[in-house]
């Protein structure tokens, strides 16, 4: 199934948060590391996976926002569904993993002005995996 851009559902320590999330991805990418065992050195090197994604700005208590403000540092557990669907399928396979709550690098409460009535503010965090995502089919 080809993945479209309307479907995705994210799930983090249990709760839904699909409604607050605008932009979703899962990234790779070389792990920094002081120490690279021969196994890492053979197999291309160490990666770190991250989930990244941009989400409106609502202070309320129990918002993706409200979790960054007050669990930073916590690992949680998440599940990116890219297809959406409650159940993984081998053509609709779900990702789930652990990842380390943070705070972002930049707007974390607030922005610019804009005309608009329904323009909201929105914050952009990565957080890091402890491991590799485990792709889920069933």
């Amino acid at each position: 199934m080809k993945l479209g851009t309307r479907a995705l559902t994210l799930d983090v320590a249990g709760d839904d948060f699909t409604a607050e999330v605008s932009n979703c991805r899962i990234t790779a990418g070389d792990a920094d590391s002081d120490f690279t065992s021969f196994a890492d050195a053979a197999a291309g090197g160490a990666r770190l996976y991250k989930l990244a994604f941009t989400a409106v700005q609502d202070p309320e208590a129990g918002t993706l926002w409200d979790l960054v403000w007050t669990a930073s540092g916590t690992t949680v557990a998440s599940t990116v569904a890219p297809a959406g669907g409650a159940a993984p399928a081998p053509a609709t396979p779900h990702f789930t993993g652990n990842v380390v709550v943070a705070e972002p690098d930049g707007d974390l409460l607030g922005g610019e002005a804009n005309r608009s009535t329904t323009a909201r503010f929105t914050f952009e965090v990565e957080w890091e995996y402890t491991a590799k995502p485990t792709r889920v089919t069933v």
